[in-house]
């Protein structure tokens, strides 16, 4: 994929530098308000005392309660030029609008500086530290566990991150700190802006945890997909760091490459997962805590989540953090929301709900509570939901994701595949593509929950994937049925 804008785009875009200066309050439009990140930017500039509007065609909940509340929402759904003046000092497109969202035509019209959320943050922080959390998994929760360390250590910081994270109100704050800890998405930056949002951040340490083939939708090959990764090692600066996850080949293969050609310039950092044992279902970690090293017990679930930890204890090494802190806080972590979120526990009856969706990480998610919990303990089961996950041609990459699981089911909703314009989907196609003989597939979300209930006898714990919502069920209550059955 080749990483380019038109000429006239370009300038658009990167002429939002005046428009992010701090001091004096500003006025700042932004397109696709009802977005994760966007909403959240909204609310982080309007606590900073910026005038704040917006728009969207589309806004639920949380989104919708959020902004409401705080006096944001727009007053009707769609799109206003009408909204759209000289006396707007910028105006931040999300990914959600189109390029020729009607808004965004008049902001050009008018001359007004155009940025990308991305390149909007990369402004506000341009004289912090950045430390950006990049691959295809663990973003989210390697950045919350960075945060929780820097906390830990009285080290003040802004963020970005992709969820929301307990004590943590806003998901996004700017210009307040000497360092920001960005999440880092391989997604694209606008509609105007093709290139991946990690590629405006221009980290001084940057963070890659992985690389496993996703969004298909943009990236239509695996080499396109490589290649976002190489062009955000390429742009680290010399003097810079990188650290990396030295278990993941395709990565290691990568930087080895990049830096036989002169194209890795930064100083290179290699993590691996330390060594560990499982007491009563909870890892106990043992970190390199001075010479003979210390066991914690941890709070998170999964061997990738102490790999993520390592990684996470290495940026904060190279941030000065002292280790028997970095391990102390990363030992009481819980993990970030929907990230092996336990929803109900009870004795060894336990119900977890996790945002996996792309095929490694419903993997690492299904090792991760099978190891913990014992195979045969564990009911998998996760929802085809996002446009790569639904495509037929994707769907083999999910081939033995689901094989560490005693029993597995599979969920997704027609509509969902209409809506995004793919071709027909077939129980079929899901079954022989997973490779699982005993594999069920489900299409009606009620009978997809009955279902699971009546594995209740069966299995003990419940793994819950998805980065959508199982057809609308209740999965609190859901989990609270699953944790008062009988046990078996």
């Amino acid at each position: 994929m080749a990483y380019r804008m038109n000429v006239k785009k370009q300038q658009r875009v990167s002429s939002s530098d005046k428009a992010a200066d701090s001091g004096t309050p500003k006025r700042y439009h932004l397109i696709a308000i009802g977005g994760a990140v966007m909403h959240n930017l909204a609310l982080a500039l309007h606590e900073q005392g910026h005038r704040v509007s917006g728009s969207d065609d589309q806004i639920r909940d949380p989104s919708r309660s959020r902004l409401a509340e705080a006096g944001l929402l727009p007053s009707a759904e769609g799109w206003f030029p009408e909204r759209i003046t000289s006396e707007l000092d910028g105006v931040i497109l999300g990914m959600h609008a189109r390029e020729d969202n009607p808004e965004l035509a008049r902001a050009q019209e008018l001359g007004l500086p155009v940025s990308s959320f991305p390149a909007f943050v990369y402004t506000q922080s341009r004289n912090s530290t950045r430390i950006a959390i990049c691959g295809s998994h663990g973003k989210t929760s390697i950045t919350a566990m960075v945060m929780a360390v820097l906390e830990a250590a009285a080290l003040p910081f802004d963020y970005l991150v992709g969820a929301k994270l307990e004590g943590y109100p806003i998901m996004v704050r700017l210009g307040t700190a000497p360092r920001i800890v960005l999440e880092g998405d391989e997604y694209l930056a606008s509609p105007l802006d093709r290139r991946p949002k990690f590629a405006h951040y221009r980290p001084h340490i940057a963070l890659i945890s992985g690389i496993a083939w996703d969004h298909v939708n943009v990236y239509p090959t695996l080499d396109s997909y490589l290649e976002a990764f190489r062009s955000l090692i390429r742009g680290i600066e010399a003097g810079s760091h990188l650290v990396y996850n030295a278990e993941d080949a395709t990565l290691v293969e990568m930087i080895r490459a990049l830096r036989a050609e002169g194209a890795c310039r930064a100083d290179v950092h290699p993590y691996t997962c330390p060594p560990y044992r499982v007491e009563d279902g909870r890892l106990v970690a043992h970190w390199p805590d001075g010479a003979q090293g210390k066991d914690r017990r941890m709070t998170v679930i999964g061997r990738h989540n102490l790999l993520n930890a390592a990684g996470a204890a290495a940026v904060a090494q190279l941030q000065g953090v002292d280790p028997r802190l970095t391990y102390d806080a990363l030992s009481r972590f819980p993990g970030a929301a929907l990230r092996l979120q336990v929803l109900q526990q009870e004795g060894k009856r336990c119900a977890i709900r996790d945002f996996a969706h792309a095929p490694s990480k419903v993997r690492a998610s299904t090792e991760a509570v099978s190891e913990q919990f014992g195979r045969e303990a564990v009911l998998a089961v996760v929802e085809l939901h996002t446009f790569s996950s639904l495509n037929p041609e994707f769907l083999p990459g999910y081939r033995g994701a689901l094989d560490a699981s005693g029993s597995a089911l599979v969920y997704y909703n027609p509509k969902a595949v209409a809506a995004k314009r793919l071709p027909e989907l077939r129980p079929d196609q899901v079954h022989a593509a997973l490779g699982r003989k005993d594999l069920e597939v489900y299409t009606d979300a009620a009978a997809l929950e009955a279902r699971i209930l009546e594995h209740q006898k069966r299995h003990s714990a419940l793994l819950l994937m998805s980065s959508g919502g199982f057809g609308g069920l209740d999965l609190e209550t859901l989990a609270q049925a699953w944790v008062g059955a009988p046990p078996s």
